[in-house]
């Protein structure tokens, strides 16, 4: 049994989804393990019916398909149920705070289905992870080199910190690249579907769509035709450099060409 003293059920719970937009994409998969106070379990399991496709590059994660799916019941058929078994619970789960609390709580609103959280609690596996392990400059030189850092904070000190832990990665990890094209890629994996280095837009059919809020997936051509006022205002705030070339060209009528590589997705089952 877990070393923890329960006063209420405590719903260790996880969500997949069609995306990582918490406001738009929808749940697809939801489990729930209920650790009560007198020792005992429940598990519930909920596949869902995400009314909208599934993209390819969220399939490649959790393997779930459009036809895994098709018959399942919407979320908002199952809300009761899901209410019901997260009620008087509190939450668990790993990186929940971020996005699986938001995205559930998205899911009820828009079932009309009342879920609060301001009187959980919630227990976050990846933040005791995050405080446990520390991450920064100190800590790294510490596990790579065995060195305390002695100049923190000091931009030297802290640069010559910084390639001790380099040379202590590179003698730790022999698999690592050891050319900085492949060593850029390894720090900053690209999804071969975006068309900038954030996934602003991105490729779908061999055209470049928005891939962020309320014009998620509609397509670039068509939002600089119909609604040139979207572009201006994303011209006008902080995005990245190639982000903003990408805007400025489209509201002069150029628009980016899909490489050959760009994925197309599997016809809509629907």
């Amino acid at each position: 049994m877990i070393d923890l003293k329960l006063d209420r059920p405590l719903a260790v719970f996880d969500i997949e989804s069609t995306g990582t937009n918490r406001k738009f994409d929808r749940i697809i998969d939801l489990a729930i393990l209920k650790l009560l106070p007198n020792g005992r379990t429940e598990q519930h399991s909920f596949r869902v019916n995400p009314e909208m496709p599934i993209p390819a590059d969220s399939t490649a994660v959790h393997g779930i398909t459009d036809a895994d799916v098709k018959d399942a019941p919407t979320f908002k058929q199952i809300a009761p149920k899901v209410a019901d078994a997260l009620n008087n619970c509190d939450l668990a789960g790993y990186n929940i705070s971020n996005f699986d609390i938001p995205l559930l709580c998205e899911e009820f609103i828009r079932a009309g289905v009342p879920f609060e959280t301001e009187s959980r609690r919630i227990l976050d596996a990846q933040r005791i992870f995050h405080k446990k392990v520390p991450r920064d400059l100190t800590a790294a030189l510490a596990y790579y080199c065995g060195e305390m850092h002695l100049s923190s904070h000091d931009a030297m000190g802290d640069v010559q910190a910084t390639l001790k832990v380099i040379e202590g990665q590179l003698s730790k990890y022999p698999d690592l690249p050891r050319d900085m094209d492949q060593l850029d890629s390894f720090c900053n994996p690209r999804d071969p579907s975006w068309v900038d280095k954030t996934g602003k837009f991105k490729w779908v059919g061999g055209e470049a769509v928005i891939n962020f809020g309320k014009k998620q997936g509609q397509k670039l051509r068509d939002i600089a035709r119909l609604e040139p006022s979207f572009l201006q205002w994303m011209a006008k705030n902080d995005f990245p450099r190639d982000t903003l070339n990408i805007v400025q060209d489209a509201l002069r009528g150029k628009f980016p060409t899909a490489p050959a590589t760009a994925p197309v997705p599997p016809p809509d089952p629907g």
